[in-house]
């Protein structure tokens, strides 16, 4: 695959029709060191991220070996691409044939579960052909916590009451080797707080129940930089989760694990795209809501941008993007800010869309298409790099 030193360098060697992507290895890889050195546990990547092979080689390069994977089809991925990953299904709701597939083909152990009907589905599923239950499995009682403090909830579809945690995690506990407890915070959380609650909800859960408790799995919603949404380091984040993590009333050798994805994938990748036409302050545009730039549609998400011309020179304003099908609802409001002067045949470079940019294109109306390109220039913000201005203090919930 050819290189380009960045967007610019692509463009001119290409003039695209087609939206294209841009990779960052090296970005990938300094984020997967920096959580596989500086958080107190175990890292396990969240696959539903981005499922690309390439990236998931580059955080095994780097030191990430336990992989969250959600369906069947990303235990095959990872397993194929990565034979020594330590898969953990982390799906609370799977299908029989997937949980026996996992365990008795690729080997998975660690199994997610916010029901009793699922713990029976696992056991079933893992016993061997004379009916007798695994021994070795590890399994994972999941909690339903806030999302009050992430930009995207998680709280509604998954995970158990308080109520309901105690009776499950003892039954849990009769048909495992080892036994966790888990949750998610929501997609960016935006102050380490929003930890605290949901541990302390763990601690709650766990001393009703009083049966020992082998991990704590934070989860994900570890957050990236966007426009608008700018977090506090993500030292801060390891530091109280280590901190509430080592009062818990766990055993004394207990593992503490978390689920980054956007976190570890987000400065992977960007999109470049061309200006089909303009309209007054909209910009149609060929990539959209049924390709990469889905949550800029769907959930209002400020992706950052720039513009790729050398000859724009009058000052920014903010835009509205249209994608290139025929549906009304393939619209971008932002405001994403460009050069007033932008028109049709320009390029426009979307950043920090490594997570869940290229996982969520669609083939739709005939549209989806986009090369793969690696490129040597830095993302266009980052949590890694050590350069980065910090937020002010009365946009973090205080800690101390």
């Amino acid at each position: 695959m050819h290189i380009y030193p960045d967007a610019k360098a692509v463009v001119r060697a290409l003039a695209p029709d087609e939206p294209i992507i841009l990779n960052r290895p090296h970005a990938a890889a300094r984020a997967a060191r920096f959580f596989v050195q500086k958080f107190p546990g175990k890292s396990l990547y969240a696959v539903k991220a981005n499922p690309s092979p390439d990236l998931l080689q580059v955080l095994w390069e780097n030191g990430v070996t336990h992989y969250d994977v959600a369906s069947i089809a990303e235990v095959r991925l990872v397993r194929e691409t990565l034979p020594g990953a330590h898969l953990c299904f982390m799906h609370p709701v799977k299908t029989p044939r997937a949980i026996a597939e996992a365990y008795h083909k690729h080997g998975c152990r660690t199994f997610s579960l916010d029901t009793l009907e699922e713990l029976e589905k696992i056991v079933a599923a893992c016993a061997d052909d004379a009916g007798n239950p695994a021994t070795d499995l590890k399994l994972c009682v999941r909690l339903r916590v806030s999302s009050e403090y992430s930009e995207l909830s998680l709280a509604s579809k998954f995970g158990c009451d308080l109520t309901e945690a105690p009776a499950l995690l003892q039954a849990t506990r009769q048909h495992c080797d080892w036994l966790g407890v888990c949750f998610h915070v929501g997609s960016q959380a935006m102050t380490p707080f929003a930890f605290v609650q949901a541990i302390e909800r763990a601690r709650a859960a766990i001393a009703d129940a009083s049966v020992v408790i082998d991990m704590v799995d934070v989860g994900g919603g570890f957050p990236s930089i966007y426009p608008e949404l700018d977090p506090p380091p993500l030292e801060d984040y390891f530091e109280i989760i280590h901190k509430h993590f080592e009062a818990l009333p766990i055993a004394y050798n207990a593992e503490l694990w978390c689920e980054p994805g956007r976190a570890l994938s987000a400065e992977y990748s960007s999109l470049v795209v061309r200006v089909e036409k303009r309209r007054g302050e909209e910009l149609y545009i060929n990539d959209g809501a049924y390709g990469a730039l889905y949550d800029a549609a769907h959930v209002g998400w400020k992706f950052p941008v720039k513009a790729l011309e050398d000859d724009l020179i009058k000052p920014e304003i903010g835009f509205s993007f249209y994608g290139p099908t025929c549906d009304d609802a393939d619209f971008m409001e932002g405001p994403f800010l460009l050069p007033e002067d932008i028109q049709a045949g320009d390029f426009i470079e979307v950043g920090m869309l490594g997570a869940y940019g290229a996982a969520m294109k669609t083939g739709f109306n005939g549209f989806g298409n986009a090369e793969q390109y690696v490129v040597e220039d830095e993302p266009m913000a980052s949590l890694y790099r050590g350069d980065r201005v910090l937020p002010a203090s009365d946009n973090v919930v205080s800690l101390r």
